[in-house]
């Protein structure tokens, strides 16, 4: 028996001691907390095996909680046990749609359960779901901080892409949960999104009902796939669902552009493992660096290709902050670009829910842009 490391989190000090006296006496080690966000700086300082947790806890609720276990590169694979005194099936279907790995009562008859799952789990890795070897190429995007322009980036990117490559499709798939943004930035208003579309019948799911349904923007060029309109319709997401659909888009399209934002979650994983190429955006601020450099490690530790990962760094907010010689030094290997700052164009461009570089070419950030697109396209070539 292999022993794990294991972070029981839960408000009832007899429930605590009494899972570290059971757990301890199997030979495993175990680290308790009695608040939700103590539970979550225990858990991304010391990196557990496993976590069992109380939905119910004090200071901080268990989506939002889970939410945030997801959502940190450090945490997002970690498997995350419900240990309930709540009865009720719909409230343990909740726990499971929300993000929870498994779900268990606080009953005498759960405990052989729930000790036989800790020992079986441990850091279980993904496995990929998709075929890399036929059709369309998948494109992802992601940061390990917030507020680094990925939205706006790629928006931008995919309609350079099309630009390139005029007679490929190209799709735009909004996957940044609980709240997608890249409908509104293109201004579309349709009811089509990741959600509507998850609802449907596998079989339903075809070829030609993505061309004959995705929307094909007017302005950017490529077709939308837009995000969650709403938290609560993410929480809905029937999530098994989304390497189909992704498998499907692939028959259809050439490029499948994948705008992932912050979220590293058991969805993110399979998409991000099938991925061909994996752009890691920066901003200028260390910390951004610092946590890019955190993603990329867990990522390395998931045995993706070196190759695959590509940072760049973008001067979303002005030309302070870090240089691109600094953040490397931080970041510990080479960036592949930076996009200069482009002050009001990028923000009028998006106020207009217009490609910022099919309104200004000339801009010196729209011609990085463009530099880039090309530069992604040609390394997933090598890559073949």
């Amino acid at each position: 028996m292999q022993a794990r490391n294991i972070l029981v989190v839960d408000k009832d000090i007899i429930t605590r001691k009494f899972l570290k006296q059971t757990l301890e006496k199997r030979g495993h080690q175990v680290l308790q907390a009695e608040l939700g966000k103590e539970g979550l700086v225990f858990a991304w300082r010391d990196k557990p095996d496993v976590i069992v947790v109380d939905p119910d806890l004090p200071d901080i609720n268990s989506e939002l909680f889970i939410q945030k276990i997801r959502q940190d590169a450090r945490t997002a694979s970690t498997p995350v046990i419900a240990l309930s005194t709540n009865l009720e099936p719909e409230f343990a279907k909740k726990c499971i749609i929300q993000g929870y790995t498994l779900y268990f009562t606080k009953e005498t008859e759960a405990l052989p359960k729930l000790l036989a799952q800790i020992e079986n789990i441990g850091k279980a890795k993904t496995t990929p779901l998709f075929n890399k070897d036929a059709g369309g190429k998948v494109l992802v995007f992601l940061s390990g901080k917030g507020g680094v322009g990925v939205s706006s980036l790629v928006t931008n990117i995919a309609t350079t892409i099309k630009e390139y490559k005029k007679d490929a499709k190209v799709v735009l798939m909004d996957m940044v949960l609980p709240l997608g943004s890249l409908a509104t930035r293109v201004g579309y208003q349709e009811s089509i999104n990741i959600t509507t579309l998850a609802d449907l019948p596998l079989e339903e799911l075809t070829p030609e009902f993505m061309s004959a349904t995705l929307p094909q923007i007017s302005g950017w060029k490529f077709y939308l796939l837009a995000g969650s309109p709403t938290p609560e319709a993410a929480n809905l997401l029937q999530w098994k669902k989304i390497p189909h659909i992704i498998n499907i888009l692939r028959k259809e399209f050439d490029y499948i552009v994948v705008d992932l934002g912050r979220s590293l979650s058991r969805t993110s994983l399979h998409i991000i493992q099938a991925a061909h190429l994996i752009t890691l955006v920066l901003g200028t601020e260390k910390e951004s660096a610092r946590l890019g450099k955190a993603v990329q490690e867990y990522l390395l530790g998931l045995n993706i290709d070196e190759r695959k990962l590509y940072p760049i760094i973008n001067r979303a907010v002005g030309h302070e902050g870090l240089t691109k010689a600094e953040a490397e030094q931080i970041f510990g290997s080479e960036i592949k670009g930076t996009i200069p700052f482009m002050g009001a164009k990028f923000t009028l461009a998006n106020d207009q829910a217009e490609s910022a570089v099919r309104k200004y070419p000339r801009d010196t950030g729209s011609m990085m842009l463009i530099d880039i697109s090309k530069d992604m396209l040609e390394t997933v070539e090598k890559l073949k």
